[in-house]
């Protein structure tokens, strides 16, 4: 292991639970704050894997798991990453914050024993999900926009809360054209959240969207962000035809 890792972890009494083991580990480095929302999460997650008929153990434990990088302060994130062989895009060396999903995998599987790369991937794209997503993958970053960790209620929660009832995927699509629809005041965009959102726009689109064509850096998506915002005024119309079609 790491000596970054195993320092940050040998203070802790593990007890083989990732629940008890992440709420102990949290609060012994002083982020007892990121519990709840890691709770709520896993509750949630597991909720939802059960819904689909996916593995629900494994949701949540990915719940549980998802932000324990919170113990790794914001400016040795990237250092930490590169130490530990991760790639680090542009977006993530610019704004640090957003490689907790990487590390937070790699906490996982190096100081909790995660092997699954179902559970993994879940963990490592939580934030911005990814093209090619599974269900596993959605379940938890819907969980975790659905349980989200500021105050009050998210502003997308009654359209995402019914959609994910419906679909996966129509879940997803609520959350990322929130995200798009503010990316001209984002620190940065992730391509990540590129590929998905124009990957499941493209899934869930209606006839008279136009899919944009394959471009180098963002697969699925060619042109400049203002060129795409007429198609995504259609999200709400290719959510509405979508929800007699059910599934991921």
């Amino acid at each position: 292991m790491h000596p970054y890792l195993a320092a940050l972890a040998e203070a802790v009494p593990w007890i083989g639970d990732a629940g008890a083991d992440v709420t102990a580990l949290l609060a012994y480095h002083g982020r007892a704050d990121t519990v709840g929302h890691s709770m709520r999460v896993a509750a949630e997650a597991k909720r939802l894997a059960l819904h689909w008929g996916e593995e629900a153990a494994g949701a949540e434990t990915a719940g549980w798991l998802h932000d324990v990088s919170a113990i790794v302060p914001v400016e040795e994130r990237v250092g930490l990453a590169e130490d530990l062989g991760l790639d680090v895009l542009p977006e993530e060396r610019a704004f640090p914050m957003i490689m907790h999903q990487k590390l937070s995998a790699a906490i996982a599987q190096a100081v909790f024993g995660i092997s699954d790369p179902a559970v993994l991937s879940a963990i490592g794209c939580h934030t911005t999900l990814k093209a090619g997503a599974s269900p596993l993958d959605k379940i938890v970053f819907v969980a975790d926009k659905m349980q989200w960790d500021q105050a009050g209620d998210a502003p997308y929660l009654r359209a995402i809360t019914g959609a994910v009832e419906r679909s996966l995927d129509q879940a997803v699509l609520v959350y990322l054209d929130y995200l798009w629809q503010q990316r001209a005041t984002l620190p940065v965009v992730h391509p990540w959240v590129v590929q998905a959102y124009h990957q499941t726009l493209n899934k869930l689109r209606t006839p008279d969207v136009r899919t944009p064509d394959a471009g180098d850096r963002y697969p699925g998506f060619s042109g400049s962000p203002s060129s795409r915002s007429s198609s995504s005024r259609n999200v709400e119309t290719i959510i509405s035809s979508a929800g007699s079609r059910p599934g991921t």
